[in-house]
C-alpha cells in the first residue's frame, strides 16, 4: 500500500486528478498530510486526549454522528501511530498518514464509529506485528473481522493466485458486512490518489483492477463518491491524450463570459420560490469522465453540458411538486424523464431524472431529490451507518426494509454463490471481472410470489440456476407472463416466470445453454457439468439417437436418418382398414386423407379421385374448400361400427434426455401403434414431433393425448391441423 503521499481532496463530486478551477459549492479545507505526519510522529500530549492528528476526521465525523464516542477512535489512532511508526511510505511521510487519510475519507461520506476504528487499523495485521487477536480483544469483534476483512493474503504462501483469492477473501468477509467493502473503496481511493510515485507500469496495473473490479462494486453498493473520483484516476492514468483533452474542454467552458447553467438555475429558483416549495437548486459540475462521455454521445458540447442541476427538498411529495412545477413553466425534454423514486435502483439509488430546454438550444439536465436520498446517492451504504445494529422505533417506522438493508443485495448473493464453484484463481478473477461488467440489474418474479434479482440480459437458464442451482440441469422450459417461452428468452424487468422442470433424474444440460447463459453462476454450473461429462454429446442429439434405438430395438420401421429430420414410415398390414367408413358407391375404395387424418366422430365428407378411390376428409380441412371451388362433387360418407382409427398427433417439447423413449412407450401403454412420425431438428430448445398412429378403438384417443401430455418435457400435444396437399 505504499504510495507517495499527496494533498487528497475532500470526497465528494470531484474534477479529477488535475481539476480545474470549477466554481463549486465551499467545502471543507485541504488536508496537510506533512503537517499531520509531523504530527503523528509527536504522538498524543497525554492520555485521554484527542491526538491532533485526527482532528479532522473528529470534525467530520462529529458532523455526521454529534453524538458519538470518540474514545475507540483515540484508541486505534494510538495503536495504529505506535505500530507504524518508523515505516515511511515511498513519499518519504510516515506511513500513518494513509490510514488517516482512509478514515478521513470515510468520516467524510458519513461513516460510523466502528467503521472508522478499523479504517483506522487496516493495516496493522498486515503490515506490524499487531495481531487480529490483539485488535479483538482490544476493540471488540466486529472490529477485529472488518480489519480481517480487508488484510490481503502473503504472496509467500499463494503466490500469482495471491490478488485474486484476496478478493475472494474479501467479497466473501462484504457477504456478512458491507462495511468491509467500504474501507476497501477508501484504501484504493487514497492509494490511486498517491500513484505518482510508482513505475508507469504498475501504475497501469493496478488503475486496469480498479477499474474492472473497485469501481463496478462503489457503484453496486452506491457510493458514487468514490466511484466517481476513481474513474477519473482511472482515466488519467490509461488514457492520459483523452484526459488531457478532456481537461482543455473543461477548462474552455469555465472561461465562457456566459454560463448557461447558472442562469438556468436562477430561473428554476424563481418558478419553485414563487410556487411556495422550500427547495435548494446546486449546480453539479460533470466529472472528467462524465464529461468524455457526453462530448463522445454529443460531439461539440454546449455550456449546460459541463454539468446538472441539482434540486434538493425534504419530503418525497416535495420530489414530484418540484417536477411539475418545472414541467409546467419550463420546457420539458420529456424523453430523459425517468423516476427512481417510485422504482430505486438496485444499489439504494433514488432521484426524479429530467431535463428542460432553452429556446437558444441550452438543455439542462435536472435531479431532484431529497436531503436524505442525496446522502445515500453520495455515500452509498456508508450513509446507512451501521446496517446490523437494530434500528431505533423511528427507523423501524420509516423503512420499507429491503430498499434500506444492503446487507446481502442480490447482485453480492449471486457472486457469493458462483465463487464457491469456481474451480481455481484464474477463473474466479476472470468471472468476477465478466460479472461486475454487468451493471444494471432487473427483478423478476416467480409465480409464489418470491422475486430473482438478475443482471439485466440475463435469460430464463439464468433464471433457472438462480432459483434451483445445479438442480436447474432438469429444467425443460419456461412459462414467461403466462406463456411458454425457450431457455435463451431474455428476461424483461418485472416479469414472471415459472420454470418447468423434468422428472429424469439423469437430466443434463445442453451445451448450447452456454450461448444463453448470462450469469457466472450460470456459466460456472454448466461448464462445470459438460467438463465432468465429456462423452456426451448436445441432448437434442442425445435424445434422437435414444429415439432410433427405442423404435429399432421395438422392431419397428426404420429410420431416416439421413434427411433433416428423424423419421419413420410403414403402411401397417396389407389390408386392415384405417377406420370403417361408409360410402354410397359400390366398389369404392376408400382411404382417409392424411392431410386431416379424420376419426369417428369428426364431421366428414368425401370427393372422388383417381382410379375410383374416395378420400374422406374432415369438413373443416383446406383441402375441401380447395376442391369445391374446382367443381369436384362431394361424396356422401359416414362412419360404419368398425372403431378402429388411425389419426395424426402433434407433440411439442423441450429438449431432454431419454424424452422422446419415453413418449413411445406412453404411446405404446395406451394401445397405440405408431404408423409413421417426423422428428424435427430442434430449434431453441423446442422440438416438433408428428405421428401418425394406429388405435383399436378412436374412443381411445382423448386417453391417448392426456398420456403424451402428461409426458416430462412435453408441453402440448394436438391433432395435425388440417393441410391443402394429400387429397
Amino acid at each position: 500500500m505504499s504510495a507517495e503521499a499527496t494533498n487528497p481532496a475532500t470526497p465528494g463530486p470531484v474534477a479529477g486528478p488535475v481539476a480545474p478551477a470549477v466554481p463549486r459549492r465551499k467545502a471543507r479545507a485541504r488536508i496537510d498530510l506533512r503537517r499531520l505526519g509531523r504530527a503523528a510522529l509527536l504522538g498524543p500530549a497525554s492520555r485521554g486526549r484527542l491526538p491532533d492528528a485526527i482532528g479532522h476526521v473528529v470534525d467530520a465525523h462529529r458532523a455526521h454522528h454529534p453524538e458519538a464516542d470518540l474514545e475507540p477512535l483515540r484508541r486505534a489512532y494510538v495503536l495504529a501511530e505506535s505500530s507504524h511508526r518508523g515505516q515511511m511510505r515511498k513519499s518519504g511521510e510516515p506511513y500513518i498518514t494513509h490510514p488517516l487519510a482512509v478514515t478521513l475519507i470515510l468520516a467524510e461520506l458519513g461513516a460510523e464509529t466502528t467503521t472508522l476504528t478499523a479504517s483506522l487499523l487496516h493495516d496493522t495485521v498486515e503490515d506490524t506485528d499487531v495481531t487480529l487477536d490483539q485488535v479483538g480483544e482490544q476493540f471488540g469483534a466486529e472490529v477485529r473481522f472488518l480489519v480481517d476483512g480487508v488484510t490481503k493474503l502473503e504472496k509467500v504462501d499463494y503466490g500469482a493466485a495471491a490478488e485474486p483469492e484476496t478478493f475472494r477473501k474479501m467479497l466473501v468477509a462484504t457477504g456478512n458486512d458491507v462495511r468491509v467493502m467500504s474501507i476497501k473503496l477508501a484504501d484504493r481511493l487514497h492509494n490511486m490518489r498517491t500513484l505518482g510515485v510508482m513505475r508507469p507500469e504498475k501504475q497501469a496495473r493496478i488503475a486496469k483492477v480498479t477499474r474492472d473490479v473497485l469501481i463496478p462494486l462503489a457503484e453496486r453498493l452506491g457510493v458514487q463518491a468514490l466511484k466517481t473520483e476513481l474513474e477519473d484516476l482511472v482515466f488519467a492514468i490509461l488514457h492520459p491524450e483523452e484526459y488531457e483533452h478532456t481537461r482543455e474542454l473543461i477548462v474552455g467552458n469555465v472561461a465562457r463570459a456566459d454560463d448557461p447553467l447558472a442562469e438556468m438555475a436562477d430561473e428554476m429558483r424563481k418558478v419553485l420560490r414563487e410556487a411556495d416549495i422550500q427547495a435548494e437548486v446546486l449546480i453539479r459540475p460533470r466529472h472528467f469522465v462524465s464529461v468524455h462521455r457526453v462530448s463522445r454521445k454529443r460531439g461539440r458540447l454546449r455550456g449546460s453540458d459541463f454539468g446538472r442541476l441539482l434540486v434538493l427538498v425534504n419530503e418525497d411529495a416535495d420530489c414530484y411538486g418540484v417536477l411539475g412545477e418545472l414541467h409546467t413553466c419550463m420546457t420539458p425534454v420529456v424523453s430523459e424523464f425517468k423516476d427512481f423514486i417510485a422504482v430505486p435502483k438496485f444499489n439504494l439509488y433514488q432521484s426524479l431524472h429530467t431535463a428542460v430546454a432553452r429556446a437558444d438550444g441550452q438543455v439542462a439536465e435536472v435531479l431532484i431529490r431529497t436531503h436524505q436520498m442525496h446522502k445515500v446517492a453520495e455515500a452509498g451504504v456508508v450513509a446507512l451507518g451501521n446496517p446490523y445494529a437494530h434500528p431505533s422505533e423511528e427507523q423501524a417506522a420509516s423503512s420499507d426494509g429491503e430498499r434500506a438493508d444492503p446487507t446481502r443485495p442480490g447482485w453480492l448473493s449471486r457472486l457469493l454463490d458462483w465463487q464457491e464453484a469456481a474451480p481455481d484463481p484464474d477463473t474466479f478473477w476472470s468471472t468476477l471481472r465478466e460479472d461486475l461488467a454487468q451493471d444494471r440489474e432487473i427483478t423478476v418474479f416467480r409465480p409464489d410470489g418470491g422475486a430473482l434479482g438478475l443482471p439485466e440480459g440475463a435469460t430464463c437458464v439464468d433464471a433457472a440456476y438462480a432459483q434451483y442451482g445445479e438442480d436447474a440441469h432438469a429444467c425443460i422450459g419456461a412459462r414467461v407472463n403466462g406463456r411458454l417461452a425457450t431457455l435463451s428468452t431474455v428476461l424483461r424487468d418485472g416479469d414472471t416466470v415459472q420454470l418447468l422442470m423434468g422428472q429424469d433424474p439423469a437430466s443434463e444440460p445442453s451445451r448450447e445453454w452456454l450461448d444463453h447463459a448470462h450469469t457466472a453462476a450460470a456459466r460456472i454450473a454448466i461448464q462445470r457439468w459438460l467438463a465432468t461429462h465429456p462423452q456426451q454429446g448436445e441432448a437434442a442429439e442425445e435424445s434422437v439417437t435414444q429415439f432410433r434405438s427405442s423404435v429399432e430395438e421395438s422392431g419397428s420401421p426404420s429410420v431416416d436418418a439421413d434427411g433433416p429430420a428423424v423419421r419413420l414410415a410403414a403402411e401397417g398390414p396389407l389390408g386392415r382398414p384405417a377406420a370403417s367408413v361408409l360410402v354410397d358407391r359400390p366398389g369404392a375404395t376408400v382411404r382417409l386423407a392424411g392431410c386431416c387424418t379424420p376419426v369417428p366422430p369428426d364431421e366428414v365428407t368425401g370427393f372422388s379421385v383417381r382410379g375410383g378411390v374416395v378420400t374422406v376428409h374432415r369438413v373443416e380441412c383446406a383441402a375441401v374448400a380447395r376442391m369445391k371451388s374446382a367443381g369436384r362433387a362431394e361424396v356422401d360418407v359416414r362412419w360404419g361400427d368398425t372403431t378402429e382409427c388411425r389419426v395424426t398427433l402433434v407433440a411439442e417439447s423441450f429438449v431432454r434426455p431419454h424424452l422422446l423413449a419415453d413418449l413411445t412407450e406412453a404411446m405404446a401403454l395406451e394401445d397405440a401403434e405408431i404408423v409413421s412420425a417426423t422428428v424435427e431438428p430442434p430449434t431453441q430448445q423446442r422440438v416438433r414431433h408428428t405421428y401418425t398412429v394406429q388405435l383399436p378403438d378412436a374412443a381411445l384417443l382423448p386417453g391417448l393425448m392426456r398420456a403424451m401430455r402428461n409426458v416430462a418435457g412435453v408441453y402440448d400435444v394436438t391433432r395435425a391441423q388440417p393441410q391443402t396437399q394429400g387429397a
